[in-house]
């Protein structure tokens, strides 16, 4: 047996696989996420370890003592910032935090070589503009900098005693080299750090520790073998077998995220398009990443008094796609594809006397499709063909927003039969690939489809208008976000 754990922004998840790859059992803990301050996001690194040992002690403990190796997965780019005795300085600085947006443009200044090196933009959500900010704002916390660890290797630590990060993470820092797959001295001298303060980098498939015997006694396990694991994404992806050149998916969780494997190295920052290392050796990958996807749907529910996703989903159902004038842009935390923007918020437009709760909740379905269709849209641009997407994450649960989404896209869409444990999966995966060997495309092979959703003709024609509308509306209310 093996095993995947997930820190995530909302909870932390385990899914222990067999050899053949099927689901044998899970267990799940939930985080909060605390904002200060307007544009701030941040998490306790200690809630994730109890998140984390909640999650795997929810496991029966026959699956537990059975388990061989363990993999990691983990929400992206924050920063856990360790100071001498390797315990946290200050609360983790998280993925959707948009403070940092004035030292992006430092980075770019001090690091001309960034886009060539990194193979991104400098974005507030990125690691790196993170550390500037902290130099900035809070130099005693900086000048105490021993480590910074990634959310997961944050985890690895206290489970093995290693600091190590895989490269799929570590791309996400715009302190690795991208191509060379190895961390950057001249992007860490920008912001101030060296390659003493980064944890070793390591392959996804790499064993990166073992788990520490105090560990593994609380567990009920033995010191088994911890894989490098992966990014969320690149996790995600190889949970549902997008190990390829030109396999894609669409992951509905917090965040959207489009995500197309790629044989090479294929950068296009100008767009805003992320382009990383995947999680198994040789290969990288682009995302078209939107900070607002599943979470718009919980926080529109609120907003409506419905009990919860599925009962908007109901609502938005019983009022139609494309049925009713109202727009909802769903930057709730700022954007990323496209338009690099962290102080542009959401809203509705385009309301009247006619609106309802149900066409509200209808809009912000649409509003979340449309602002992925403009990420489908860059990548094509940069000579990626979409044309299926695989469907995982929370968010896949509903099919009538998937016919929306299709009709959005205008791509297939193929929702996985437990595509929701995505990252989680496709740690476990990494963890068979460390301990058994064998190849990706031998484990990492793509769960059954549940079902297809093709682009409804009409559908298309009857939201064209109003994807062009919502197109038309972030340049007119950008100027006004600050």
């Amino acid at each position: 047996m093996f095993l995947g754990i997930d820190i995530g922004t909302s909870g932390v998840k385990a899914v222990v696989i067999d050899p053949a790859g099927a689901i044998v059992a899970q267990g799940t803990a939930a985080l909060t996420v605390q904002r200060p301050h307007p544009l701030w996001s941040e998490q306790d690194p200690e809630a994730w370890w109890q998140a984390t040992e909640a999650a795997v002690r929810a496991l029966p403990a026959e699956v537990r003592r059975s388990v061989r190796g363990i993999g990691l997965a983990g929400q992206m780019h924050g920063a856990t910032l360790l100071g001498a005795d390797d315990r946290p300085l200050r609360p983790a600085i998280l993925w959707n935090d948009g403070r940092s947006f004035a030292e992006c443009a430092e980075l770019e200044a001090k690091a001309p070589e960034l886009h060539q090196v990194a193979a991104n933009l400098a974005m507030p959500g990125f690691t790196a503009p993170k550390l500037l900010w902290v130099a900035h704002h809070e130099p005693e916390v900086f000048a105490a900098v021993r480590t910074v660890l990634l959310p997961k290797d944050h985890v690895r630590l206290r489970m093995t005693g290693e600091k190590a990060s895989d490269v799929s993470d570590a791309a996400g820092t715009l302190w690795l080299d991208v191509a060379k797959r190895d961390w950057s001295d001249d992007l860490l001298a920008a912001t101030g750090l060296s390659r003493e303060q980064m944890p070793r980098a390591v392959e996804g498939s790499d064993i990166a520790g073992t788990l520490r015997a105090d560990i593994a006694e609380c567990w009920g396990m033995e010191k088994v073998p911890v894989a490098g694991g992966g990014g969320d994404n690149a996790a995600g992806a190889a949970g549902v077998g997008v190990v390829k050149d030109g396999d894609a998916l669409l992951s509905l969780g917090t965040s959207g995220v489009i995500f197309v494997a790629t044989a090479e190295l294929r950068a296009n920052p100008a767009a805003a398009v992320h382009a990383f290392c995947h999680c198994l050796p040789n290969l990288w990958h682009q995302m078209a990443v939107h900070l607002s996807a599943a979470v718009c749907v919980d926080w529109a529910a609120r907003l409506i008094g419905a009990a919860g996703a599925a009962e908007l989903f109901a609502r938005a159902e019983s009022a139609g796609v494309g049925n009713g004038p109202e727009l909802f842009l769903p930057y709730l935390s700022g954007e990323r594809t496209p338009h690099n923007d962290a102080q542009v918020r959401g809203g509705f437009l385009r309301l009247d006397h006619d609106t309802t709760p149900e066409r509200l909740a209808q809009a912000v379905l649409e509003g979340v499709a449309f602002a992925l269709a403009d990420g489908v849209r860059v990548l094509r641009e940069s000579g990626t063909a979409v044309e299926r997407l695989s469907v995982i994450g929370g968010g896949a649960r509903s099919r009538y927003w998937g016919e929306t989404l299709a009709a959005a896209l205008e791509v297939e869409l193929a929702y996985l039969k437990g595509g929701e444990v995505g990252p989680a999966m496709g740690a476990a995966r990494l963890a068979q690939l460390a301990v058994d060997g064998g190849t990706p495309a031998e484990v990492c092979v793509a769960p059954p489809v549940s079902h297809v959703v093709a682009p409804d003709r009409a559908l298309v024609e009857r939201l064209a208008p109003k994807r062009a509308a919502f197109r038309d509306a972030y340049p007119r209310i950008a100027p006004h976000a600050a």
